[in-house]
């Protein structure tokens, strides 16, 4: 696997702590794959606050699925990015149909732990090509969510994706994280992927720029750190939590964008 897909190991780790302790995120599958892949993760990579982080953002992801879900059974779930995440299982919420996408190499990796079926698809995609966009099911409402890709993509690259997607479907929602052009700065010191050999990332400070010329347009940015799951750590951990993961530092560096069309 190369640098990139090798991140997908940080969250998954941090997904399968958090299920471990029985807070914030419940993930079974994630400590199962966790414990047979055995990636070695090592410095920033294996904080508890950074595992914390990984589980509340996960969850924030989890709850918009479902929200739009049940406002939307027939629509289309497509999770492009998906690494080992299982977040078509911990969504209980009827569905159509759901598509997990990434790359050849972590989609050979999926299909040792999950197995397809009427409803549930995996798809060898590169985001990077929107051409791709058309190896996706057809249907009139699609859910997009892009958790932990947009780094990884030049702006070029993110508007591409949108432009295919705006293309494909009538109807569309997307929930995307987005590291800013300070975020990526600040990144070369303190990001954990360094850990797995990425040094380049890509921010975006203006999301209308991205989306300009389309119908998609920006709804409203969400929080990575809700209050609610937050109380969920212990007391002395909520303060030293909150020091790292919340406040006008944090949202200069890093956002979460809702968006439809």
């Amino acid at each position: 696997m190369n640098e990139v897909n090798k991140t997908l190991y940080i969250p998954l780790y941090g997904k399968s702590k958090v299920s471990r302790q029985g807070i914030i995120l419940n993930d079974p599958s994630a400590e199962r794959i966790w414990k047979e892949e055995a990636f070695p993760i090592r410095g920033k990579s294996k904080s508890k606050w950074l595992a914390y982080n990984m589980a509340m953002r996960a969850r924030v992801f989890d709850d918009w699925t479902e929200s739009m879900l049940q406002q939307s059974r027939d629509a289309l779930v497509v999770h492009i990015g998906c690494g080992l995440d299982s977040r078509h299982m911990r969504v209980k919420t009827p569905r159509s149909e759901w598509v997990d996408c990434d790359l050849p190499d972590v989609i050979e990796i999926r299909k040792k732990y999950f197995q397809e079926n009427e409803t549930y698809h995996m798809v060898a995609l590169d985001a990077s090509r929107p051409e791709q966009i058309e190896l996706l099911p057809d249907c009139d409402t699609a859910i997009v969510v892009l958790e932990g890709l947009s780094m990884y993509l030049t702006n070029s690259q993110v508007q591409g994706l949108f432009q295919a997607l705006d293309k494909k479907y009538r109807e569309l929602h997307i929930l995307m994280d987005v590291y800013t052009e300070f975020g990526v700065k600040a990144s070369k010191y303190k990001n954990p992927v360094n850990d797995v050999g990425v040094t380049k990332l890509y921010g975006i400070d203006a999301i209308g720029s991205i989306i300009d010329g389309l119908r998609i347009r920006f709804v409203k940015e969400h929080s990575f750190t809700p209050a609610a799951l937050v109380k969920e750590l212990m007391p002395i951990e909520r303060i030293f939590f909150k020091l790292l993961f919340t406040g006008k530092l944090y949202r200069k560096i890093y956002r979460l964008y809702e968006l439809k069309a």
